[in-house]
Order: C-alpha cells, then sequence, then structure tokens
C-alpha cells in the first residue's frame, strides 16, 4: 500500500512525540541556537531525504533536495527568502567540497573505489567464481549459503566498510544461485557490519567509543577506566547481540515476514533475483571471468587476504605511529616496552586513522591481485590497470552517494536537529526508564542522520552525567552508556541514508531502496525487543544472564509467530547452472 511509504516517517515524528521527556545537558553554540529558533523545522532536511527516498527510490535526488532544504533554512539567518535558494545551492557546493576535502572522507572514497578494483581483478581473474563453485558444494541449501554469509560477516570484524565491500560481492554470486534474493543477502550482511564492528574490541569503532567514553567519566570527575567501561557495557549491547541471533534464528527456522518474505518468494520464482534483468545482465556480464581463464579460488584468496591481513597491519602501524608521535608518555612507554602486548594493540587499533589504514591495504592488494595477474599471464599490465579502473567505475555512484550524505549530515549538525530532539526531551522521568529512552532518542537521532559517530558524539557527554545525577551506581551508568552504542548502531544499521546501509546495497548488487524496506520491519522487531525484554528489565537491575536467554527467546518466539516458511526450490538446479 501506498501509506507504507510513509511508515519509518511517521514512527520516527511519533517517537519524538511521545517519547518521555529527561534532562539533558544544553550547549550554547550555534547549532543549539538554530534548534531553539526552528524547532521542529529542523526535522524537515532528514525527513524530506528520507521520504522523497521511499517515494522517488532515488537516493541521489532525495538527499539533494534534502541538503537544499536544510541550506535553504539556514540561509534565511543572513538573508530573505527570494535570496535563500540561490544561497542554499551555493551552499550545497561548499558542503560538497568540504566533504570530500575532508581527509578522513576522502580516504574512504579512495578505499572504496580501490577495493571496487581489487574486486573486479579478482571477478576477471576467475577467483569469485572459483569460491562461489567451491562455497556452493558446502553450501548445499540456501539455509547453507546463508550461515556462510553470516560467519564471514562475523570474521570481517574490524571495520564495518569492509565488511559491506568484501563479504557482498564475494557471496553475491553463490546466492543468486540459490535464489536468495539480493534483500535477504544485503540485509543478512548489513546485519553483520556496524553490529559487530561495534561490539569487536579490536575494530576501527573502538578509539571513538573509548574517548567519548574517558571525556564523559572525565567530565563528572570519574576516573574509571574508558576501555574497562567499554567490555562492561558489551552484555548490554542489546540490539547488536539481538540483531546477530534474529539473523541466524530466521535462518534456521526458513521463516520470513513482511516485504523480506515478498522479496524471497519472488526471488525463488525468478531467474534474476527481483533485479532489473538488463541491471542483473550487466552486472553478471562485468563480473564473469575472462574466457579461457583457469579457475582457481587463490586468486581471490590472496589478494582478499591481503586486503584483510595488511588491513590489520596498517591499523596498528597508524596507531602505533600516533602514539609514539603524541604527548601521552604513558603510552609511548608501553608502545616502547611492550609492542605486542594485548594492551598496546588494542591501544594501537584505537588511535588508528581508519580511512587511511584501508587505503593502504587497498593499494597494496590491488598491486598483490596485478602482479598475480600478470605472472599468471591472465593480463597484461596494462590491461590488469584497465580492469582495475573499470571496477572503480562502478563504485562511483557509492562515492557520489557518500558525498550527498556526508552533506546532509554537515546540514543536520548546523540546523541542530540533534539538538532540538534533545532538548524536546528535557524533563525529569523514573530512573529505570532511562537507558530506554536514551537507546529511543539515539536510534531517532541516527536514523535522522545516518550517522552513528555523530550520535555518539552527541548523546554520550549528555547521557552519562543524566545517569550519574539519577543514579550514581556504575552498573547504571554503564547501561545507559551501552544504550547511547547501542541506540547509535540501530540507525547506522538500518538508515537509508547511512553509509554502512548504502555500502551493503552497492556491495550486494541490491536495490537501495528496496534494502532499506525490507529490514526495516526486521530492525523495528529487533529494537523493541531490545527495549522491553532488554532495557527496561536491565534499568529494573535485573541481572544479564536472564535478561540476555529472554530476549533471545522473546526473538525466537516472535519470529515462530509473525514468520511464514518459505518454499525452497530449485536448488539442486541452481548449483548445476553454477558449475
Amino acid at each position: 500500500m501506498r501509506n507504507k511509504k510513509y511508515f519509518v516517517i511517521l514512527l520516527t515524528l511519533v517517537l519524538v512525540v511521545l517519547a518521555s521527556p529527561i534532562s539533558f545537558a544544553q550547549e550554547t553554540d550555534i547549532a543549539f541556537q538554530n534548534a531553539s529558533k526552528f524547532k521542529f523545522l529542523t526535522l524537515i532536511p532528514p525527513i524530506v531525504s528520507i521520504l522523497l527516498a521511499f517515494i522517488t527510490k532515488n537516493v541521489v535526488i532525495s538527499l539533494f533536495i534534502g541538503i537544499l532544504s536544510g541550506s535553504f533554512l539556514l540561509s534565511l539567518n543572513s538573508t530573505n527568502f527570494i535570496l535563500a535558494l540561490p544561497q542554499s545551492f551555493i551552499d550545497f557546493i561548499y558542503r560538497a567540497l568540504n566533504s570530500l576535502a575532508d581527509p578522513w572522507n576522502a580516504g574512504i572514497i579512495l578505499q572504496v573505489l580501490a577495493i571496487g578494483g581489487v574486486i573486479h581483478l579478482v571477478a576477471k581473474m576467475g577467483g569469485a567464481k572459483a569460491i562461489a563453485i567451491s562455497l556452493a558444494d558446502k553450501a548445499k541449501s540456501s539455509k547453507g549459503t546463508q550461515i556462510i554469509t553470516w560467519f564471514l560477516g562475523l570474521l570481517v570484524f574490524f571495520d564495518d566498510y569492509a565488511n559491506s565491500l568484501i563479504v557482498g560481492p564475494i557471496m553475491r554470486p553463490v546466492s543468486d544461485k540459490m535464489n536468495i534474493s539480493r534483500e535477504r543477502l544485503a540485509f543478512i550482511i548489513d546485519a553483520t557490519a556496524a553490529p559487530i564492528a561495534g561490539l569487536a574490541i579490536i575494530s576501527t569503532w573502538i578509539g571513538l567509543e573509548v574517548g567519548l567514553i574517558n571525556d564523559a567519566f572525565s567530565g563528572i570527575g570519574l576516573n574509571n577506566d574508558a576501555f574497562g567501561i567499554f567490555l562492561q557495557t558489551i552484555p548490554y549491547r542489546f540490539y547488536n547481540i539481538l540483531i546477530l541471533a534474529f539473523v541466524i534464528i530466521t535462518i534456521i527456522l526458513a521463516k520470513d515476514f513482511g516485504p523480506m518474505r515478498k522479496a524471497e518468494i519472488k526471488a525463488k520464482q525468478s531467474d534474476f533475483n527481483n533485479l532489473d534483468t538488463k541491471h542483473n545482465d550487466s552486472i553478471q556480464s562485468e563480473l564473469e571471468p575472462k574466457v579461457g581463464v583457469k579457475l582457481s579460488i587463490w586468486n581471490a584468496i590472496i589478494p582478499i587476504g591481503t586486503l584483510i591481513v595488511t588491513s590489520l597491519i596498517f591499523f596498528y602501524y597508524s596507531g602505533y605511529t600516533s602514539i609514539v608521535n603524541g604527548d601521552n608518555i604513558e603510552l609511548q612507554n608501553l608502545m616502547v616496552k611492550s609492542p605486542w602486548s594485548f594492551l598496546s594493540i588494542k591501544e594501537a587499533f584505537s588511535s588508528a586513522d581508519a580511512s587511511v589504514a584501508l587505503f593502504q591495504s587497498a593499494i597494496i592488494s590491488s598491486i598483490v591481485a596485478i602482479l598475480m595477474a600478470v605472472s599468471k599471464k591472465i593480463f597484461k599490465v596494462s590491461e590488469a590497470i584497465e580492469i582495475w579502473i573499470d571496477g572503480m567505475k562502478s563504485l562511483l555512484m557509492t562515492a557520489v552517494i557518500l558525498i550527498l550524505a556526508w552533506s546532509l549530515s554537515s546540514v543536520i549538525k548546523d540546523l541542530g536537529t540533534a539538538k532540538f530532539l534533545v532538548t524536546l526531551l528535557s524533563g525529569s522521568m523514573p530512573a529505570f526508564l532511562l537507558p530506554s529512552v536514551i537507546f529511543i532518542l539515539g536510534s531517532i537521532i541516527s536514523f535522522s542522520t545516518g550517522t552513528a559517530y555523530g550520535t555518539m558524539g552527541i548523546l554520550m557527554p549528555l547521557a552519562i552525567p543524566l545517569a550519574h545525577s539519577i543514579n550514581p551506581d556504575i552498573s547504571f551508568i554503564v547501561i545507559s552508556t551501552s544504550a547511547v552504542l547501542t541506540g547509535a548502531i540501530f540507525g547506522d544499521h538500518c538508515s537509508p541514508i547511512s553509509d554502512t546501509t548504502i555500502l551493503s546495497s552497492m556491495g550486494t548488487g541490491c536495490n537501495h531502496i528496496d534494502h532499506v524496506k525490507t529490514q526495516m520491519p526486521y530492525a523495528l522487531f529487533v529494537a523493541s525487543i531490545t527495549v522491553l525484554f532488554g532495557y527496561i528489565p536491565a534499568g529494573l537491575g535485573i541481572s544479564i544472564y536472564i535478561v540476555i536467554p529472554i530476549s533471545i527467546i522473546a526473538i525466537f518466539i516472535g519470529v515462530q509467530l509473525f514468520g511464514k516458511k518459505v518454499d525452497e526450490y530449485g536448488v539442486c538446479e541452481a548449483k548445476e547452472n553454477l558449475i
């Protein structure tokens, strides 16, 4: 029904209006002033972007108009209504340029393009098809393929971007032949990207998370070890844990519901996995190996393995050099005396520049792939480089969308959208509800802005002092801290303007809006369980050893009640066609 297109927007507004108010510290800055001036109008950019994305199914246009709407409001501060429109366009240009000029963003764009080149080389060398055939032998069914995809997602734990860009292209041919919908594949990969990266004790996320925790605790006069607090929050990351459990439960039970079930039924009845035929033909032809090439899994394992191993090496090197050249004498002594200790490795990863490290590893992997192709006489040097560049071209749209998403995020930040939402929820409430409300607020902000990092940066310095003022018990503060981190993950996982959501769509060749529409009911279902069976009981002081099992049981019962089996057929024929 057409009304379903507005479901996410209406839900967001309802949560904003009905959520119980809580007291947050206010910062006197431009964003807060704009939030006070424009109030509900600050919600226009994210709502316009999300609404148009669902209606037009064109992310680029939707993001562009969303950015213009926010820039228009900001322009009203310095000019009149008539001149605000051209001024908003000029503002958009500067935001796009600034987004691309940011070293972190530039590194992300470059590593995305470089990894695209590696994946294309691997495909043309026959490595991807060789792995697809090998995995097809092990994946005897649709269920087995999905479990393998889920497991691979867990293995690429150190970065959510790398997860989407590595696992998606590798598993896409296998899932296609097993008649698994692209929507289902994108969901599995998206659910094992940000959620697992947010949980990992060595990842590109941990630096920001530990840093924010440390600053917030220092602000209230507590000298707790920030990494120790981070470790304590892991059992309370209910959304992260439950979405991973939800994926494996739905795989084992072979049950789906809502739009995902419709997509699965359509995939089982189609040779083209509910994608546009011409689009699918184009993808398949680009990924087909060079005619006459001998298929070998090593043509994929070596380049992709190089990508993963060198990523870990460069993460450590980046963090090591950052610490050694920094001002923290204690950490410098640690790195000199025990450079390979767990603590040193953890600190190095926390201080690493992920965008640079991933770009470096992507370049090394590209060189290895090119050398392999030339040494095996599959391609000439010039031909290999041309194929690598062609692979980068396939991800140019991803780069465009990322730049637009970052520009929208900057508009939302300047407009004070998050500040307005925080201020709106000012007041008092029962202590046991605080973690739940923090999670809901974090989910709203992260979904509206598409950024987990930004949500953590906004809420962490506010939520921890608030939790401490309501209940100074450290366990209560830890639960509230986890609610910030987990609420931020919700939006990063399912927002249509989130980097990871976009990359999961691109990596699996799934229509972006279809990916968002099919996984949204799943994300909301798990978020509901997170609140009702996770944060409310935890806020009441119930042991985590009781809360987690009950939450997982609730997930299981919910899937049994709402889910229905999708009849499988043609799996054997699919494997024969693959070989």
